[in-house]
């Protein structure tokens, strides 16, 4: 929050503890309701060239530089190798307030917070967690140690206020993901079973990219053990399992310990690859999280979220 700019705005409202009063004192719905009058009172103000001056100059609402016909054809793609095993689903394209701040350490301000008391959808991941949360209690409701496992993929436009100078960057960008939640089955069985499959689509998909007409080149996956136990199990137990059918990735290990600020625990995985012209783009980010033991109080469950960057990787990769 910017402290100097809050400060200004109390002098000239004169109401020194003007933010304590508009987020401890009024209810959500109070606050809902003054800040659709405030708005509805700006929106009234505007003319049609005002509104048009808006939309040439705000980030925000362009249209994506992406022909959308290649994007059909990548999500289909992309959804018949991850059927049958996850079920598609098409979420809101806001979530509530918090979905993303409450349960990782991203900082409120990185999403778009609407008067509402929701936000436009950043990570659809965590939207995602929320549902396989919903779906895991109504598991454990009728079996209180169920092992069942919850498995979702769906393809989501994001958008995120923080500018990035990352390759690729965008300020609203299509991601197709996979989410897999369940319980401790021990031995780090829930673990290795369920990274070797999020591993295995997308090894799968960026195998098939040439019939979308795109050129992959040096393409890598990047392991981060953030436990001792899973240092010597990932080189011995999961890529193996690949270097078969994939003779051409190099797979990368990396160990670091554990840290209260940490995004994933466990395990983290990302596949790199180089473009035509030799650009590195990070394409593929997963991890196990602990956001469902979060919303559900129970440290027995388990979640792998993982993602691709579609546009990304159309807009790249031609």
């Amino acid at each position: 929050m910017n402290e100097k700019l809050i400060a200004r705005i109390v002098r000239q409202t004169q109401v020194p503890d003007l933010v304590t009063v508009l987020a401890e004192k009024l209810s959500p719905t109070d606050l809902q309701s003054l800040l659709l009058a405030v708005f509805q009172k700006r929106t009234a103000r505007l003319t049609p060239a005002m509104l048009f001056e808006q939309y040439q100059h705000n980030r925000f609402v362009q249209p994506a530089g992406l022909d959308s016909i290649k994007l059909l054809k990548f999500d289909g793609l992309a959804y018949s190798l991850a059927s049958p095993q996850f079920m598609p689903i098409q979420v809101s394209p806001v979530c509530p307030l918090g979905t993303i701040s409450v349960i990782t350490p991203v900082h409120q301000n990185n999403t778009l917070t609407t008067i509402r008391n929701t936000e436009v959808c950043s990570d659809v991941t965590n939207v995602l967690a929320l549902e396989c949360a919903r779906r895991r209690r109504e598991l454990l409701l009728k079996h209180p140690k169920t092992p069942e496992r919850v498995k979702f993929c769906t393809s989501h436009r994001l958008l995120r206020t923080q500018s990035s100078d990352e390759p690729g960057a965008f300020p609203h960008f299509q991601i197709f993901v996979l989410c897999t939640a369940g319980r401790d089955e021990g031995s780090g069985k829930f673990e290795m079973t369920e990274l070797h499959t999020h591993l295995d689509f997308y090894l799968r998909l960026l195998q098939q990219a040439e019939k979308l007409n795109l050129v992959l080149n040096d393409v890598r996956v990047k392991l981060t053990a953030f436990h001792e136990r899973w240092v010597k199990r990932l080189p011995t137990e999961l890529t193996p399992a690949f270097s078969d059918r994939f003779p051409d990735i190099n797979f990368h290990f990396d160990h670091f310990p554990p840290a209260a600020e940490n995004y994933y625990s466990a395990v983290r995985m990302q596949i790199y690859a180089r473009n035509r012209v030799g650009t590195d783009f990070l394409l593929v980010d997963a991890g196990f999280t602990n956001w469902t033991q979060k919303l559900l109080g129970n440290r027995k469950e388990r979640l792998l979220t993982s993602g691709i960057g579609s546009e990304r990787l159309l807009q790249c990769f031609q």
